[in-house]
């Protein structure tokens, strides 16, 4: 029998385009990458030869042909676009940031439920090799009951571009760019918090937007510390995990990236392991005997998240990230912001 095709429309080229939608889409044996909107350039014409590059939004929006809209602009467009494909009766993938605000999250929430379009927030990073092994550890119990979990997301970029991330004037931050995966990771392994404290700042040399955070989530008896800047030249550990029998520890970043900057297809299947030297350090006490050893990473696959997208359309398989849980990032990103305002703990 032959596979139900979704064509599709990706609302931009640029590096989300590139690299973490338009080669999976391709790749993916049920979807049909239909059209990518290029305002000016044709970029995707060598790659993509088959698709067609459309000048304006409305060209994807009013294909009837198109059953979903891959709305991977700017932060502060991602809440226009996806209204106008979810009102053209369109099932919508929004690039996280879900929105700039949550009274926007929550409008496009209700349209999708009135509209019966299937609505979701590309927050690929659970499905990062180390986010699926930590999820791992913590199921299984290793570590006891945890009690620390902290997370970074550093990076080193001492000069300010001229991208619209660094424009004031486009709302963008490092807290919805880089914060909003490590939220959305702990929300997801800890559930919500019932409260949230911040310190956000610009530390770069004549920088214009946000470029440093640190945001804890408070939970009864453990804090998730969040951590993320454009001034770490020498980064440490990315997880580091502490808990009543022991701790897990997690250096370097999931090669799949890597892989997509480098021309690498991506698979339905696993598509590429990490290397052993950046496996994770558990050492834990159990029943008075020490175990000290290096932990395999888990393959990350963010293949993953189209299938489920695919599966969700054609069999009404339940989403996996849900646009509820994209709000819930936004709120405690507004509460971050709050707290490093007013300076005190924010309930939420």
């Amino acid at each position: 029998m032959r596979k139900r095709i979704i064509k599709t429309g990706l609302a931009s080229y640029g590096m989300s385009g590139l690299l973490f939608h338009a080669p999976f889409l391709q790749a993916h044996p049920g979807f049909e990458l239909t059209k990518i909107l290029e305002r000016n350039r044709s970029d995707s014409k060598d790659r993509y030869p088959q698709t067609k590059i459309v000048r304006n939004y409305e060209d994807i929006l009013n294909d009837p042909e198109i059953e979903l809209v891959v709305v991977n602009t700017p932060d502060r467009l991602h809440y226009p676009m996806a209204k106008a494909a979810l009102l053209a009766g369109k099932h919508v993938v929004v690039e996280k940031p879900f929105t700039q605000t949550s009274p926007e999250a929550e409008e496009l929430i209700e349209i999708a439920q009135r509209k019966k379009g299937i609505l979701s927030v590309y927050h690929n990073r659970r499905f990062d090799g180390d986010s699926l092994t930590i999820q791992q550890i913590i199921k299984s119990g290793l570590l006891g009951r945890i009690v620390e979990y902290e997370a970074h997301y550093d990076r080193y970029r001492n000069y300010i571009t001229s991208s619209w991330k660094d424009n004031a004037e486009s709302g963008a931050s490092i807290v919805y760019n880089l914060g909003s995966h490590l939220i959305d990771q702990a929300l997801f392994l800890f559930g919500k918090p019932f409260e949230v404290w911040a310190n956000i700042d610009k530390v770069r040399n004549g920088a214009l937007t946000d470029d440093f955070f640190e945001i804890n989530l408070l939970y009864p008896r453990m804090v998730a510390s969040l951590k993320a800047s454009y001034l770490v030249k020498e980064p440490g550990p990315r997880y580091v995990l502490h808990g009543t029998n022991g701790s897990f520890i997690k250096s370097g970043s999931d090669p799949q990236e890597e892989a997509l900057k480098n021309g690498i297809i991506p698979t339905t299947a696993t598509w590429i392991r990490e290397d052993s030297t950046n496996w994770g350090l558990l050492n834990i006490t159990q029943n008075e005997k020490e175990e000290r050893k290096s932990f395999q990473t888990i393959p990350g696959n963010y293949m993953q998240y189209y299938d489920n997208i695919y599966n969700a359309i054609t069999m009404g398989e339940d989403i996996i990230v849900k646009p509820e849980q994209g709000l819930e990032v936004i709120r405690i990103i507004e509460a971050a912001y709050l707290s490093s305002a007013e300076k005190r703990n924010v309930m939420i």
